[in-house]
């Protein structure tokens, strides 16, 4: 089967079924061929709507209308778009999407109403991912991605899809069939407890596409490979199969329908889970890896405010709240009480309204990150070292206008730390700072530590989220209060290094020497940071260092 039938295959059960699916997730970026499957959706026979990522809760479960409210003086409510007939969503960029939305569209599909969804999942990076919430209630998943014109064919859905999902429910299960998928699904480590019960539905839906009154094997490998694939998060080692041994020949003749009916290979059906999977996420689960936690993303952590950003929906707040009020947000508050209010006091003249009807606006907006480089310009490599900073300064600047980056940059040499470029996001400004850059002397590492660890305090403060690139040899030999003592120069790194991983900050520790120092590399640990070892690095590589690290 090519991935463009499987595409199909799996729309159509989703066509025929669509309450007992709730949706179809579809890996692909745009393309004709992502068009082309979208057009082909539109055949199915339901209401379609398509939904944005960030759709505010107004949107979505509906608010008061409060022109026509105010002109008829009468309650008027706008209804929500979830508030409909049974609908197919469409939900592109959903790895992108707003945690309220994903939550009030998962509760939509739990509530039986016989919506369906199509979520697009366009991401480009391995941390971007549709939330947890849709993919559990998806039956399916599917990938365009790869497919070119060439793979396309023209396609139409059948068109007794009500009689077929009626036949689907009378279609016979042998007996060992639901045991045997539990017992894959626990194979494959998949905990959702929707999964063997969504695979039942797709063999039977696809045994009546068929015009079969029974499951048999090509309905439970299709089931396996369309809802059981995307879900493995663990690909057992298949063993060698063992010599079979004689038996009755009688007996074999009475169990060999049974058999064949009842129980199928487990092997069978996780080589329909291995087709269905990419190649190196293949390798990923067969060698146990997972991903590691997020600790950037290349932008600032998300911060709520109220006076600029991307506005939020408005929350109550009391009258000492400093917040600017949302005159329409407290008009819908107030509105439904002003018959009673009236009633109570009818002398009043327009709408009353109360301290607890007052609703206050919300931004919310993403912090800068600011890229702290404390470099070591200390001894005879300093001119090396410095000139390698110098260049991934100016890379990452020239990436920093998307990415809402500052950078700055510390040099430590001789008795202190000295601070060459405040944050900025100039370009101009960097190149200047950094056209003459003084180098030799001792290696004050913990001088370094302190200045930066200041910077990125004052930057918090500011809002800002700040990580730590050092670029060091790790030979400490001069103590904070600037006296040659090599072991108070190390156990001074170390401190400012606790304190900085107590602070929570980023880091980045990047070693310079030929071989790698085990020193720093334990100094990255006690910092909790990332440490890599880049001998001879220049400054393309220091850039790309930077880069991975922050998104990975």
């Amino acid at each position: 089967m090519t991935p463009w039938d499987r595409a199909t295959l799996a729309l159509t059960l989703l066509a025929i079924d669509p309450k007992g699916f709730a949706g179809l997730i579809v890996r692909a970026r745009v393309s004709p061929v992502h068009d082309a499957f979208l057009q082909i959706a539109k055949q199915v026979p339901m209401p379609h709507v398509k939904l944005h990522p960030s759709m505010t809760a107004q949107v979505l479960d509906g608010e008061i209308d409060l022109s026509s409210t105010l002109e008829n003086n009468i309650l008027v409510m706008q209804k929500g778009l979830l508030d409909r007939t049974p609908s197919l969503f469409t939900l592109p960029m959903a790895e992108r999407v707003d945690p309220y939305l994903s939550a009030r569209l998962s509760q939509t599909l739990d509530d039986g109403e016989g919506h369906a969804f199509i979520a697009l999942d366009e991401g480009v990076d391995e941390d971007e991912a549709i939330p947890a919430s849709l993919t559990d209630r998806a039956a399916f998943w599917i990938s365009l991605d790869g497919l070119a014109l060439s793979d396309f064919s023209a396609f139409q859905l059948p068109e007794n899809l009500d009689a077929l999902a009626k036949v689907a429910r009378k279609v016979d299960i042998p007996d060992d069939i639901p045991e045997q998928l539990v017992a894959l699904a626990v194979t494959l480590g998949i905990s959702s407890l929707r999964a063997p019960t969504l695979a039942l539905r797709a063999a039977q839906t696809h045994a009546a596409l068929q015009n079969r009154s029974m499951i048999i094997a090509d309905d439970m490998t299709l089931a396996v490979d369309l809802v059981y694939a995307h879900r493995a998060t663990r690909m057992p080692e298949m063993t060698e199969d063992e010599p079979e041994q004689p038996q009755d020949t009688q007996q074999s003749e009475t169990q060999q329908d049974e058999e064949e009916s009842l129980t199928l290979p487990e092997d069978l059906l996780l080589d329909a889970v291995k087709a269905a999977l990419p190649s190196d996420l293949l390798e990923k689960l067969a060698s146990g890896t997972k991903n590691k936690p997020n600790k950037g993303t290349g932008t600032g952590a998300k911060r709520t405010g109220n006076r600029r950003g991307r506005p939020l929906p408005a929350r109550a707040g009391s009258k000492s709240n400093a917040a600017r009020v949302d005159l329409i947000a407290t008009l819908r508050a107030a509105i439904p009480y002003q018959t009673i209010r009236k009633r109570a006091h009818p002398e009043r003249l327009g709408p009353i309204i109360r301290p607890s009807d007052l609703r206050h606006k919300r931004y919310q907006s993403m912090s800068d990150r600011l890229l702290i480089f404390a470099v070591d310009a200390s001894g005879s490599a300093a001119m090396a070292r410095l000139a390698e900073a110098k260049g991934a300064v100016e890379m990452l600047l020239g990436e920093a206008y998307a990415r809402r980056d500052h950078v700055a940059l510390i040099s430590f040499r001789g008795l202190d730390a000295e601070i060459l470029l405040p944050p900025t996001r100039s370009l101009v400004q960097t190149k200047r700072r950094l056209a003459a850059l003084p180098g030799g002397g001792g290696t004050p590492l913990a001088s370094g530590l302190s200045a930066a660890m200041s910077m990125a305090q004052t930057a918090a403060q500011k809002g800002m989220s700040a990580t730590i690139v050092l670029l060091t040899d790790g030979r400490a030999n001069v103590a904070l209060d600037g006296q040659a003592n090599r072991k108070q120069a190390g156990e001074d790194a170390e401190k400012l290094a606790r304190e900085i991983s107590m602070l929570g900050l980023e880091t980045l520790v990047i070693d310079t020497t030929v071989r790698p120092e085990r020193a720093l590399k334990a100094l990255a640990e006690k910092m909790h940071g990332t440490y890599i070892a880049m001998p001879r690095a220049d400054a393309k590589g220091v850039s790309a260092a930077v880069t991975a690290s922050l998104s990975s």
